[in-house]
């Protein structure tokens, strides 16, 4: 009977597929709510206040950019979160949690830290990214998109995505199209120059979509009715895949060839191969729900979530 059980076991292992653990991981001040990478440098936005950056080389922090605190409708002095984060030469830029519901953005350039947008500017910013080294693309939680000037500090446009809120927003390789996630299940796709309506992509996710991302012609979701969907912009082709638990977050490789996705309520992540839809792997370690996957070659990707540890995995490592 226990020879038994111990092939039971094995089999079901083997059927089951390997789970893969990182192969490296960063400590962050706080949690973790966005992480890019430039230049060899892993930058991650924190609930402490702080803004982290790793080198990719050796792995280890080399510096922490601190944000003011902020006092809460209490009267507490608490944190500012640090919800967004993005670098173009040589600036960074930090959007963060300000006053009474409001958004401040942050830019920090020659070690120098300067205040773009004051939470007395009224305006609930719930992501921003640089379009260029001059502008920035908001989106405020009503679901409305923002080009800002920075020099001029001015809105060129502001335009309604939808009705629905806000959820995220990814922009293609060179910037000129975003593609809109709100709680609806449909996304938007406008034009970054002067912000007018392309294309809606609908009836694929039935509840909010949580993430998404867009390369290569391809856009997948990460959604709440526990739908990873993808849709192929240059063939029109759409399906999608289906998990045990919600989809917090999805990410996609530089080809766009392969997908992963956080995919059940350990907070484990499944690779497939987009064209295929065959799963490539199954990779583990993280242990609360993942706040991004970020592929950083088509070998590498980094997974932060509402913990300090950011995870490094490689793929198709023996």
């Amino acid at each position: 009977m226990k020879l038994y059980l111990v092939v039971l076991v094995f089999f079901s292992s083997v059927l089951a597929g390997e789970l893969h653990l990182p192969k490296y991981h960063f400590m962050a001040s706080g949690a973790v709510n966005d992480i890019m990478v430039q230049d060899n440098k892993l930058y991650a936005a924190t609930d402490a206040s702080y803004l982290d950056v790793f080198s990719l080389i050796d792995h280890k922090k080399i510096q922490s950019i601190k944000l003011d605190k902020i006092i809460d409708f209490m009267g507490d002095t608490i944190d500012s979160t640090i919800f967004s984060v993005d670098v173009m030469a040589g600036k960074i830029m930090m959007l963060s949690q300000g006053l009474k519901g409001y958004s401040r953005v942050y830019l920090y350039e020659n070690e120098k830290l300067s205040l773009l947008i004051k939470d007395t500017d009224h305006l609930a910013v719930s992501k921003a990214k640089f379009l260029d080294k001059n502008t920035l693309l908001l989106a405020l939680l009503s679901d409305e998109i923002i080009s800002y000037d920075i020099q001029k500090h001015k809105q060129n446009y502001r335009v309604a995505s939808s009705a629905s809120k806000f959820s995220d927003f990814v922009l293609n390789e060179d910037k000129s199209q975003v593609v809109v996630a709100d709680e609806s299940g449909n996304l938007q796709m406008l034009n970054t120059k002067n912000g007018k309506h392309l294309l809606t992509l609908s009836g694929q996710n039935l509840d909010d979509v949580f993430g998404v991302d867009y390369k290569n012609g391809i856009i997948a979701t990460a959604g709440k009715d526990r739908r990873v969907v993808i849709y192929n912009t240059n063939t029109d082709e759409v399906y999608y895949k289906t998990s045990s638990f919600f989809i917090y977050s999805v990410g996609l490789s530089p080809s766009a060839n392969v997908a992963a996705y956080s995919s059940d309520v350990s907070n484990n992540i499944t690779l497939f191969n987009t064209k295929t839809k065959l799963i490539v792997a199954e990779y583990g370690g993280n242990k609360s729900p993942l706040s991004k996957i970020l592929f950083i070659s088509e070998n590498e990707f980094i997974v932060s979530s509402a913990k300090k540890k950011i995870n490094l995995y490689i793929i198709n490592e023996e």
